[in-house]
């Protein structure tokens, strides 16, 4: 009974040392997006990213959490400084589009595959002979390239 519950507090405190561990500047910097070349803060050069990374720093010396520090960017520049879009709301609708997109794809492919493998196979060529006609025309023109 009493390792179970040194275990419980053990545990407690693990999740509440890394809970309180300061947010790591490069793991926000991936996270958020360069409001100017919209691509992340780890790949930018763009002034404004550079502006927004030494506020990063700044506020994790503050002792601010990641939360709290986004929550400043976003307030600042909006929810498109976000590289993941929320999850809830209308955010919910670009986690769940490519999904739809996806399988709705993979039923297309697969009503097409079982179109084309019921088709019918191409009929065979029929025994009747050409018209006279027709026949004798075809004669002349191999013959033309015959001699």
């Amino acid at each position: 009974m009493r390792l179970v519950a040194a275990a419980c507090v053990l545990g407690a405190i693990a999740a509440g040392a890394a809970a309180a561990a300061p947010p790591n500047a490069a793991d926000l910097e991936a996270e958020l997006v360069c409001p100017v070349c919209e691509t992340t803060l780890d790949q930018s050069t763009a002034p404004v990213a550079e502006r927004m990374k030494t506020f990063i720093r700044v506020r994790i010396a503050a002792g601010d959490s990641e939360d709290e520090i986004k929550d400043a960017l976003v307030a600042q520049f909006g929810p498109g400084v976000l590289a993941e879009p929320p999850g809830g709301g209308f955010g919910l609708l670009a986690w769940l589009l490519p999904l739809v997109g996806l399988v709705a794809g993979a039923i297309a492919v697969g009503l097409l595959v079982r179109a084309w493998s019921r088709r019918a196979p191409p009929a065979e060529p029929s025994g009747e002979q050409l018209d006279a006609e027709l026949e004798r025309l075809v004669d002349d023109e191999l013959a033309r390239f015959d001699g």
